[in-house]
């Protein structure tokens, strides 16, 4: 406030200063031209008026500043005070060499594994051997000899007589896979194949209650679902109810085990069980992974967390699959292999037995 009235009273001066200073031209003005009075009166004001002008607007910039000034002075008054408050706190953090500040970091989120794992995974089975697949892979050559009628199969052979006693069990699962893009598009897929296969399958059931037929890929599902009347699914609830049709994994596609991140191997389950919560009410216990390129222990894991109790692989090295099938271990229990508590899982049909093709 003492600066603004210095800046007034030095204003108030000039202001004087220049008012006599027009006042002498005035009088000069009226000497020397007195015929021009009127004119150099008018243009006198004009100046006078133009000065007040000026005057009072740096009036109102000093008034303007001075109140910035007093802003800034109270913010430091405030800054100080609590850099008092706190001078404690500050001094104790001493940044010498071998001192920092400590800082917490909150752990990692991690999905835990169920103590029965751990329990289940000490013990030995009677339902299956007990293999190491590094083991196997050293014992094994993997070539791939001419397997007959089937190219890297087995030289399909038997003895009449070997089954007369007890017969032989052979499980048929009608299915199709459905890739949702290979070497078509997903619209065509589903325009020339897909939607055929589905509308066929609720009329051929439907004609002989002993059919059964699964389904997996929810993506093509849903699509045929939201295309088809409420007579037709109507039908297909009835057939899932009374277990014709079922769906197995029940994901968004068959995914991809060898170079999916775990991420989106489960948000893409979480799609389709979603889906199939919603429109079906069915929630599948069976999974069904019969064409990714090749089986990663992350997938058979995350399914026994959610609730799945089998599993069916197809996609392992012929040499492998002929080894299972000599040794009789194509049925087992899959555990990780990583840490010290280990995950199993078991790894067969629907119905608790399968032969791998």
């Amino acid at each position: 406030m003492k600066l603004s009235r210095q800046f007034t009273v030095f204003g108030s001066a000039i202001f004087c200063v220049v008012i006599f200073s027009l006042y002498l031209m005035l009088d000069r003005g009226q000497l020397d031209h007195p015929k021009d009075l009127k004119r150099e009166g008018t243009f006198s004001k004009g100046q006078l008026s133009i000065l007040q002008e000026k005057i009072d607007h740096l009036e109102r910039l000093l008034a303007e500043n001075n109140e910035i000034i007093s802003n800034i002075r109270d913010s430091v008054i405030n800054l100080s005070e609590s850099v008092k408050d706190n001078r404690g706190n500050l001094e104790a953090i001493n940044f010498s060499k071998g001192s920092f500040p400590e800082f917490h970091v909150l752990p990692p989120l991690v999905i835990p594994i169920e103590l029965e794992d751990c329990h289940f995974a000490s013990k030995r089975h009677a339902h299956g051997s007990d293999v190491q697949m590094l083991d196997v892979y050293d014992i094994l050559p993997f070539d791939n000899p001419d397997g007959g009628v089937w190219k890297q199969g087995f030289d399909i052979t038997y003895d009449e007589h070997e089954w007369d006693s007890e017969p032989l069990q052979v499980f048929v699962v009608p299915h199709s896979h459905n890739d949702p893009g290979w070497l078509k598009t997903f619209d065509d897929y589903y325009r020339d194949q897909t939607q055929h296969i589905l509308n066929n399958m609720v009329i051929k059931l439907q004609e002989d209650e002993r059919r059964r037929f699964i389904w997996s890929e929810i993506s093509y599902f849903s699509k045929w679902w939201d295309s088809i009347d409420s007579q037709k699914r109507d039908a297909v609830k009835r057939l899932i109810e009374v277990g014709q049709f079922e769906i197995v994994t029940g994901g968004w596609v068959m995914t991809d085990e060898a170079s999916a991140h775990y991420f989106a191997m489960i948000d893409q389950l979480l799609e389709g069980h979603q889906w199939l919560e919603k429109n079906l009410g069915v929630t599948p216990r069976s999974s069904w992974s019969v064409d990714p390129f090749g089986h990663s222990s992350t997938m058979p894991y995350l399914l026994k967390q959610s609730g799945f109790g089998d599993m069916l692989i197809q996609r392992i090295h012929y040499s492998i699959k002929k080894h299972f099938a000599t040794q009789k271990t194509l049925e087992f229990f899959w555990r990780q292999s990583w840490g010290r508590c280990f995950s199993l899982f078991i790894t067969t049909f629907t119905k608790g037995n399968f032969l791998v093709t």
